[in-house]
């Protein structure tokens, strides 16, 4: 069934002689490529496009990402955004490194990144925004850290890609492409702008 899925995310990229170019090279071995460049843009268009029809007032809209991807994510959807409706929207960053409910269990800490957020949060809508959704305890982090700042007006969540698995009641508003995923598999998400590789999404097999 995924085979199925996946073939029809990814298509073809024609180059200027008329062929077509290689897909990217997988992370590991045992990867297959779900998402190529030309099927994230596709999803990033329409996240923002739903994001759009969801909140007619967009000047009291802050895209958040959350470190790392996530930034990348919102910096994109932000992008088209700003191109479909004219004018631009606020974006920011939460950092989450120090609200997980997993830090002892962690071999080692997070870096800490700097928070960006607007100095008064009542009257806003936060979309958060990451790159892949699992167990749901990032996005459960991301609120507590948000509360730290202020109280906004509402709080929606948005994702990349939401591979299932999730331990706490907690779901996204805007969905990129659901993956079903074993629990012992790993999803990869690759940007050209952070990893200097084409943009790509993976799922690797333990």
């Amino acid at each position: 069934m995924r085979s199925r899925e996946i073939a029809k995310e990814i298509m073809p990229t024609s180059t200027p002689s008329g062929g077509t170019q290689e897909p990217p090279q997988p992370p590991e071995p045992s990867a297959v490529l779900v998402l190529d460049a030309a099927a994230i843009d596709r999803i990033l268009r329409r996240i923002a496009h739903e994001i759009i029809e969801r909140n007619t007032d967009i000047d009291k809209l802050v895209l958040v990402g959350i470190p790392s991807r996530g930034i990348e994510v919102a910096h994109r959807v932000a992008s088209h955004i700003e191109a479909f409706e004219g004018r631009p929207v606020q974006t920011g960053v939460i950092d989450v490194s120090m609200h997980r409910d997993d830090l002892r269990m962690r071999p080692r800490l997070s870096v800490v990144q700097p928070s960006h957020l607007p100095p008064e949060l009542e009257d806003l809508t936060i979309v958060l925004i990451d790159d892949v959704l699992f167990s749901g305890r990032t996005c459960r982090a991301a609120m507590d850290a948000i509360s730290s700042f202020g109280r906004p007006a509402r709080i929606q969540y948005a994702v990349l890609v939401d591979r299932g698995h999730r331990q706490l009641p907690i779901r996204a508003d805007y969905v990129g492409k659901s993956i079903p995923t074993a629990p012992g598999e790993r999803v990869f998400v690759r940007f050209q702008a952070l990893d200097g590789v084409p943009d790509a999404v993976w799922v690797s097999k333990p």
